[in-house]
């Protein structure tokens, strides 16, 4: 074999490799009814959410692997009262006390702004928690979009409590308003 050929599929090889390593060794296709698996992938994850400056806003959110869907549960408490935009932005970063570090919605698929149902929607859109009388909301649903691992992959990303209700419409933030809470998304046991 020319050495050239030897070369070209040396650098094909690590090209491969080098894919894999960057997907968690994950089969991938778009998420549209997709199975991604692998069997180092981590099943749980966890975020601490912290107030961003002049709130009080704070709570606890887990991301569990339960068949093909993500179970989304916690509590965060010193909210007012009714519905507030909570969504999982591009970047795990808490350097700015008002959450606008962590950047916009992720959105690795390049869609719209939807709801958590809609077939057209960012990765990261997860509607509205509604927070009680006393300011305490209660989270707990499934998301087909999320992963621990591959193209889909929240873990390091930030989780985000907005001031106002998402309307699920509005492009590209659902008209949510300013930022309440913020937190990364890491490995959880």
């Amino acid at each position: 074999m020319a050495l050239s050929k030897k070369l070209a599929l040396a650098a094909a090889a690590v090209a491969a490799s080098l894919l894999l390593m960057a997907t968690g060794g994950s089969a991938q296709k778009k998420d549209d009814g997709h199975k991604e698996t692998h069997k180092d992938a981590p099943k749980k994850a966890i975020c601490v959410l912290v107030p961003t400056k002049g709130s009080k806003v704070s709570g606890v959110v887990t991301f569990t692997v339960k068949g093909d869907v993500l179970e989304v549960a916690g509590e965060v408490t010193g909210l007012t009262p009714g519905k507030h935009g909570f969504h999982i932005h591009e970047f795990g970063d808490l350097t700015s006390d008002d959450g606008m570090a962590t950047g916009g919605h992720f959105n690795p698929d390049k869609e719209k702004h939807g709801g958590p149902h809609d077939k057209e929607r960012h990765v990261g859109d997860l509607g509205n928690i509604t927070a009680d009388d006393n300011g305490k909301a209660v989270i707990k649903q499934t998301d087909k979009h999320l992963r621990l691992h591959g193209h889909h992959n929240i873990l390091g990303r930030g989780l985000i409590v907005h001031a106002k209700e998402d309307d699920l419409k509005t492009q590209p933030t659902g008209d949510a308003g300013g930022r309440v809470a913020q937190g990364v998304i890491g490995v959880a046991k």
